[in-house]
């Protein structure tokens, strides 16, 4: 589902425009406060002034507990990574809640107790039908110009995975395509491990 920000302005934000980046933080804070009315079991995202709610659904989750799997074996339990937390990224009204999200050794929250994207070595968004575009579209130049230095993604409609690595320039230099059943190597960059596929549910 999505919701265009004209249509909540009146509810969320009353009428505030958008001028300086701490306007811009504002404004997403008072949606989000706003949203937190929503349905349980709904992932809620807004991308470039657009939100976007998306049912869970029990093979999105399954492929999540894989991927966090991953980084714990390799990392262990105490690993920094978290699953649909908001991080707010470059751009205007950008508040995503990646499915896997993975900070580097020693990276901490603000004092309002939000996670900062510089501080992101790795991202795993899993594909809902209704949020696909943005995966493969704006989140995926978003997450290279914010220069995060793996961006996967999961797609158990197609079967396969898109593995991004080297931003450079507000792109990624770095695109293969791993079909569902074979390792995603990523020991040459910067969170050095494999994840297999193997389990990935399909759809």
């Amino acid at each position: 589902m999505t919701i265009s920000l004209e249509r909540t302005e009146a509810i969320a934000s009353d009428g505030i425009e958008m001028a300086e980046p701490t306007e811009n933080q504002r404004r997403l804070d008072e949606l989000f406060e706003w949203l937190e009315t929503a349905p349980e079991g709904y992932r809620i995202e807004i991308v470039g002034g657009e939100i976007f709610m998306s049912p869970q659904r029990n093979v999105h989750w399954q492929t999540i507990r894989q991927i966090l799997r991953a980084l714990e074996d390799r990392f262990g339990m105490d690993v920094l990574v978290t699953s649909d937390v908001r991080v707010d990224f470059p751009g205007q009204e950008n508040g995503f809640c990646p499915d896997v999200a993975k900070f580097a050794d020693g990276a901490k929250e603000d004092g309002e107790g939000r996670w900062h994207y510089q501080d992101i070595e790795f991202i795993a968004e899993v594909v809902s039908k209704g949020t696909a575009p943005n995966d493969y579209g704006p989140k995926k130049a978003i997450y290279a110009e914010a220069e995060i230095p793996v961006y996967v993604i999961a797609d158990p409609y197609a079967g396969r995975c898109r593995v991004f690595t080297d931003p450079q320039d507000g792109d990624y230099k770095g695109d293969i395509t791993v079909p569902y059943g074979d390792p995603i190597d990523l020991t040459a960059t910067v969170v050095g491990l494999t994840i297999s596929t193997a389990e990935f549910p399909r759809d």
